[in-house]
């Protein structure tokens, strides 16, 4: 492995803060290049559970260094937060850390502007301000990581930026900013931050140029990327492969793989079209089952059936080399499967994700069913191992998305993963 993108096939939860930690044993470089601290990436080792949102996961790697890309829009209070709560877990984080001096920084008003935006317009956003930032950075008003290098210009900025969202909170009737009070934790976060921020795409391209490993780490899934998921029910951050580019500075050239990792099963958190969903019984069993639970948010999540037409547009897209499949232990005990692999829109049937969100919201999922299997997979070490149901549900899961098998996750521990040759 040289440089290796890892991406989420579906509406993110896929597990991939899991196979980021498997893939990290041989990898020199880790980077997250997109999104914000409304995603969390799930790592069990051992006993020990550690929930991540802004920090890699290569983390847990001793000899591994994490880098947080440019692309990424970083809350600094929650960095710091996550930081101290990872060392005192006896993560060490000298010289293992950087932050790119071109994060876009997310600050209060961003959170009261996310709230005040989804009531208008429902979305289902986390309300952690990641939409807002994202526009000011568009809008060219965004704050940056290097601003806070220098505490007079970042705190000048700061207050004009608050002076110009509490006119409009103002206008609303709605919460307004105390400057001195949120500039007083502001100032501590960035002399606590200041060791850490560097420009991140020098490290980047000169890692690359050594010919050192490197892992690229998205959050969300392909599905709720700005461009290409259902839009608008989205990010608003580019999280397929390509991202990975633009979000850390490196060429596509030294791109040498994209995994990407999808569950046996389908999920999504917040508003917007699902057209394999189940309701009632069998909704809340599949929840229940794979305990589908937001890491940051703690929200339920919607579960439905395997979506192949979705899931294969993805892989077309992000240009997956090889799939890393999780969850496949909670699909253990089921009589029947189902796989959709078309979609009924208005009366025709349609095998292509529309581009039209309108169209995915009246899609009625065109069902294939699949016998299940009644032996637990949780202890399998190999693709050998499963049960002879299971391997063809993969296989043909896999073929449906037009991609390979490199990897399978049977349980949340680290040791219960295995590669398939």
């Amino acid at each position: 492995m040289k440089s290796t993108v890892l991406v989420g096939v579906q509406w993110g939860d896929e597990g991939k803060g899991k196979i980021i930690d498997v893939l990290t044993e041989g990898v020199d470089v880790v980077v997250r290049y997109q999104g914000g601290n409304n995603a969390g990436h799930t790592v069990e080792i051992g006993s020990n559970k550690y929930v991540l949102h802004l920090v890699p996961s290569g983390i847990f790697r001793p000899n591994a260094l994490c880098i947080i890309g440019n692309g990424v829009v970083v809350d600094p209070k929650a960095l710091v937060k996550e930081i101290k709560e990872l060392e005192q877990s006896g993560i060490n984080f000298t010289g293992r850390l950087e932050v790119s001096t071109r994060c876009h920084l997310i600050f209060k008003y961003h959170s009261l502007m996310d709230g005040l935006r989804d009531k208008n317009q429902k979305i289902g956003t986390t309300k952690r301000g990641i939409g807002p930032a994202y526009a000011d950075k568009a809008a060219r008003r965004g704050i940056r990581a290097l601003e806070m290098l220098d505490l007079k210009r970042f705190e000048e900025r700061f207050r004009n930026e608050v002076d110009f969202y509490n006119k409009i909170f103002s206008s609303h009737d709605a919460e307004l900013i105390d400057a001195n009070a949120e500039w007083k934790e502001l100032a501590d976060a960035a002399i606590f931050l200041k060791p850490y921020i560097t420009d991140t795409v020098l490290t980047i391209n000169k890692m690359a140029k050594a010919k050192k490993n490197i892992l690229f780490e998205g959050a969300q899934g392909m599905l709720l990327d700005v461009d290409y998921g259902t839009y608008p029910f989205v990010t608003s951050s580019n999280t397929t492969s390509g991202g990975a580019c633009t979000g850390s500075g490196l060429s596509p050239k030294y791109i040498d793989s994209v995994v990407g990792v999808m569950k046996a099963y389908c999920t999504r958190v917040g508003e917007g079209p699902f057209p394999t969903e189940l309701f009632g019984d069998e909704g809340e069993k599949l929840r229940a089952s794979g305990r589908e639970y937001g890491a940051t948010t703690g929200r339920p999540r919607r579960c439905g059936w395997f979506d192949a037409v979705s899931a294969r547009y993805s892989c077309m897209i992000n240009g997956i080399d090889k799939l890393a499949i999780t969850k496949l232990d909670v699909l253990d005990g089921y009589k029947t499967l189902k796989i959709c692999n078309a979609y009924n829109v208005n009366g025709k049937i349609v095998s292509d994700m529309p581009s039209d969100t309108a169209d995915i919201a009246v899609a009625v999922p065109v069902y294939e069913e699949y016998p299940g299997w009644d032996t637990p997979t949780s202890e399998a070490c190999s693709f050998s191992d499963l049960p002879e149901n299971a391997k063809k549900y993969l296989q043909k899961i896999a073929a449906l998305v037009e991609s390979d098998i490199g990897i399978i996750s049977v349980g949340p521990n680290r040791r219960q993963t295995f590669v398939v040759n």
